[in-house]
């Protein structure tokens, strides 16, 4: 992940904004990296465009300048664009472009070797525009539920490499050329050289894809944050710890912070999963109604899920206190371990294919809206990566996900030999009604340990 500081630095710059429609708030942090090259801009009505709202999350690498520039003046490129009064879309596409030709036409950010993500969600008469290029993410919560809002640019995406491969470059170590691990970036011009194709079509482009919705009453709130926050919670974790975090009436900046710290590692040798900087905005829907309105939804919202998760895992332990030897053939589908325990680790916001705690991104959870794919379909199983094969490919050298033993295998445990025959004859009945008691108690703790979560 490149270098580390010794200790993170955990001060946070924090902002505030509101007015009839939106509570907004924002909180950064530079962690275990050595400089903060994050940036970040709140908007709640353009100069240029009033009553129109802008938010958006630069996420630099190789220094903080793109990244700096692109926070100052990408929503102006964007209004000054022709197209802008009757094809937003259009003119953000464009506007991504025109920013990046004027930084390469830039003496002094021409020859940075650094880029930086954008991910911006432009709000203009009740439609809600996202465009992204890079692994920056942006979700809502719309009637308590996830809608992912942009795409993750790898470059062992197909379309991604496809592009790349046509424009003379090539993915190694799940990297452009084995240096960069997005495949859509502003700045990066040693990456943008090959003047026979367009600026949309080089190996790595600034040129965004874009996401429509049409806000309704419906829109609880936006997270908008960089890789940094993607790389340890999945979308759904995300969504459900701010909707706690709201339900509790505690107010967006300060949810921002919370959720850095709860990505935040404990120290600097987890191969870079929560060592990154942090940038987030948490974007509230009032709908000219107070901030209460939105707490009571989410209280709601909370509340229901928890009930469901608390009857899965009743009908979870009725399934399994079935009488000996006979099973229910309805259920025979839905009981198996690797779906219990996947089904689990979905609601920890945990990967049961990774197996690491606190991190929930799954291995095919790089694209956004177009897979983010429920984690109860994984399988849970011993997996024993060779390095440099991890997907995410966090800043500096590949991570080595392999085991610390030189990838052997645990030792086999040997079975107990200690059980006596009468133990073995134990009363059934009283063996049933003792497991019985357990499984009760342990839904109980779990019950309990997830509300805490």
């Amino acid at each position: 992940m490149g270098q580390s500081l010794s200790e993170p630095e955990t001060s946070k710059q924090s902002a505030f904004c509101q007015n009839d429609y939106y509570k907004v708030g924002s909180s950064c942090m530079q962690g275990w990296r050595m400089h903060m090259e994050d940036s970040h801009t709140h908007i709640l009505s353009l100069p240029d465009d009033p009553g129109t709202s802008f938010f958006a999350v630069y996420d630099g690498h190789g220094g903080a300048k793109v990244a700096e520039y692109a926070g100052k003046h990408l929503h102006k490129y964007v209004t000054r664009r022709p197209e802008y009064g009757n094809d937003v879309k259009h003119a953000l596409q464009q506007g991504f472009l025109d920013l990046d030709e004027a930084m390469l036409n830039n003496e002094a950010l021409r020859e940075q070797m650094s880029g930086s993500t954008a991910v911006v969600v432009l709000i203009k008469d009740n439609r809600l525009y996202c465009a992204n290029a890079g692994d920056s993410r942006a979700i809502a919560c719309v009637d308590g539920r996830l809608d992912v809002l942009s795409f993750d640019h790898k470059p062992t995406n197909e379309k991604e490499r496809e592009r790349i491969s046509s424009a003379g470059g090539y993915v190694e170590y799940n990297r452009v050329n084995g240096y960069l691990a997005l495949s859509r970036a502003l700045g990066d011009f040693g990456l943008k050289r090959n003047k026979q194709i367009e600026a949309k079509e080089q190996m790595v482009t600034a040129y965004p894809d874009v996401e429509e919705r049409e806000v309704s009453e419906g829109w609880d709130f936006l997270v908008i944050a960089c890789d940094g926050i993607w790389d340890v919670l999945s979308s759904q974790a995300v969504l459900e710890f701010v909707q706690e975090e709201i339900a509790q009436g505690i107010y967006p900046q300060q949810i921002c912070e919370n959720l850095m710290m709860r990505c935040l590692a404990p120290d600097c040798q987890m191969g870079g999963i929560g060592g990154d900087n942090m940038t987030v905005i948490v974007v509230c829907f009032l709908h000219g109604q107070p901030y209460e309105e939105l707490v009571n939804r989410c209280k709601e919202a909370v509340s229901k899920r928890q009930e469901q998760r608390r009857k899965r895992r009743s009908h979870s332990n009725r399934s399994h206190e079935g009488p000996v030897g006979e099973e229910d053939p309805e259920h025979q589908q839905d009981t198996p371990r690797s779906h219990s325990s996947a089904t689990l680790a979905s609601e920890e916001g945990t990967s049961p294919r990774r197996g690491k705690p606190g991190n929930g991104r799954l291995e095919d959870d790089s694209s956004g809206s177009e897979s983010e794919r429920s984690e109860d379909v994984h399988t849970p199983a011993l997996v024993v990566e060779p390095p440099g094969a991890s997907e995410n490919g966090s800043d500096g050298a590949a991570r080595d996900d392999a085991p610390s033993n030189g990838g052997e295998l645990p030792a086999p445990v040997k079975p107990s030999s200690s059980s006596s025959a009468p133990e073995k004859a134990r009363d059934t009945k009283n063996k049933q009604t003792d497991q019985s008691d357990s499984n009760n108690e342990s839904a109980e703790e779990s019950s309990e340990e997830m509300d805490l979560k």
